[in-house]
């Protein structure tokens, strides 16, 4: 059995059944038969139909669902709340892509040889999907990984993070009261590391799903059987300039939240802040008061904005990086506190050394570093200095400058005047270098669940 503990307290909360060799091996086989029975495929219109009834019966549900995100995962409420609305509008999102996901027509009769002819593609699914997935957005992650799926016809098996394994099984309980046979859409419950390794790296599996860390991401893409697909993702150190010409009263607010929403436990979360030092001391002033009013407490609470990180060592990790920092000449500017097993106090850094673990590694905790910068290029240089590359900010009413940066950090997306943190569902979302592989997005998945199909007719 899995034990399942809130990460707010620590206090246990569900016992999970977990699924062994056999087990795996079972779903394996239900799986690949399924799919490869081509006259039991689902149509269009019967997967659109599982999807609208999945997403009614998910907002019969939004309250539970947002409360146990809370729980198991330590969310605060409100943006608990906001996880579980997103969810609910990624399988709408999935099967609304269906109206318009087609193949395309092939020119023919360009050259003499390709005379009376007609070429067109169709769209067929990969195949068997392995998704595993990351604790910090229990369900919509799940919703990204699964929907599509659903959505274009391949089997699914999910791992879900062990840590936060309820939203899952409850979610994929809800696709199977909405139609979808079992086979299609199963459930992988373990914490055993060789096992998820196993699913993953299984000849009959056709496209994997990783979302965590780029150390295990990366090793499992190596380990693919000839001819699987994947998409990773992973996370970053995630850059925001403030230019001179940024209006401090809009800014603030934006960069608090990208940089302390679910206590920075998010692959885009604002760590690496370079401000014009010009008005570098003004900034950190305003940041420092707005950090020192958020509300860190109980994440079930309906105003609490920063909850607990997952784990007790993820608390000590995040608690030694920032005592590193400062012993290497950083100050710190508030925060920091130990509060609980798993509460840290937001914290600001100014300054930390160019090789500091906060400057350089992803702290996945309640954290941003600011760094004063003269040139606007020596930011952007200074931006791009990692191996890592996801989303990034640049924070300027200067047209000019905030074009210059868009154009020249290395980054998927550069949000002016956004945090770094800002996503919707349909947009694509994708690591650069270490930082993944492949596109997110549900629309995006989909393509990558499917396969192009050429159909030539010959006319007599």
């Amino acid at each position: 059995m899995l034990k399942v503990h809130q990460a707010f307290d620590r206090a246990q909360i569900a016992e999970v059944e977990t699924d062994d060799a056999a087990a795996l091996e079972r779903k394996l086989q239900a799986a690949e038969r399924v799919f490869k029975d081509r006259g039991g495929w689902l149509q269009p219109h019967q997967r659109i139909a599982v999807l609208r009834k999945l997403a009614t019966l998910m907002e019969g549900k939004r309250d539970a669902f947002a409360m146990q995100i809370a729980r198991e995962g330590g969310k605060p409420l409100p943006d608990a709340i906001i996880e579980t609305s997103r969810a609910i509008d990624g399988v709408h999102n999935a099967a609304d892509e269906l109206r318009n996901f087609t193949g395309r027509e092939i020119p023919m009769g360009l050259s003499a040889a390709a005379e009376n002819r007609w070429a067109f593609t169709t769209k067929e699914p990969i195949g068997v999907v392995a998704a595993i997935s990351a604790f910090n957005h229990p369900l919509n992650l799940i919703v990204h990984q699964v929907a599509p799926a659903i959505a274009v016809g391949c089997p699914v098996i999910i791992k879900p993070a062990a840590t936060t394994p309820l939203s899952c099984v409850d979610f994929v309980a809800l696709v199977h009261e909405a139609g979808l046979p079992e086979p299609w859409c199963q459930t992988f419950i373990t914490d055993d590391n060789e096992l998820a390794e196993r699913l993953a790296t299984d000849q009959r599996v056709a496209f994997l799903s990783f979302i965590g860390s780029a150390k295990v991401g990366w090793y499992l893409h190596s380990k693919l059987a000839p001819g699987t697909r994947s998409a990773l993702e992973h996370g970053g150190a995630a850059p925001a300039i403030v230019d001179r010409s940024a209006d401090l009263g809009k800014v603030i607010e934006p960069i608090v939240k990208g940089g302390y929403y679910h206590a920075g436990q998010v692959c885009v979360s604002t760590q690496r802040i370079f401000v014009h030092s010009d008005i570098a001391s003004e900034f950190t002033r305003r940041l420092v008061a707005r950090v020192e009013k958020l509300r860190t407490a109980d994440p079930s609470l309906d105003n609490t904005e920063v909850g607990p990180l997952i784990l007790p060592r993820e608390a000590d990790r995040v608690g030694q990086w920032i005592d590193e920092a400062v012993r290497g000449g950083a100050m710190l500017a508030t925060g920091g506190r130990r509060l609980s097993e798993t509460m840290l106090e937001p914290a600001v850094l100014v300054d930390p050394s160019a090789d500091a673990t906060v400057s350089t590694q992803e702290v996945f905790g309640p954290v941003v570093a600011v760094y004063r910068y003269g040139d606007l290029d020596e930011a952007i240089m200074r931006s791009n200095s990692l191996p890592t590359a996801f989303q990034a900010s640049i924070f300027a009413q200067d047209i000019d400058v905030a074009m210059r940066a868009a154009n020249r950090l290395d980054a998927s997306a550069v949000m002016i005047n956004d945090p770094t943190a800002f996503r919707t569902d349909w947009m694509p979302f994708a690591g650069r270098k270490t930082s993944g592989y492949g596109t997110g997005g549900i629309p995006y998945t989909m393509r990558d669940m499917t396969e192009e199909k050429m159909i030539l007719l010959r006319r007599s």
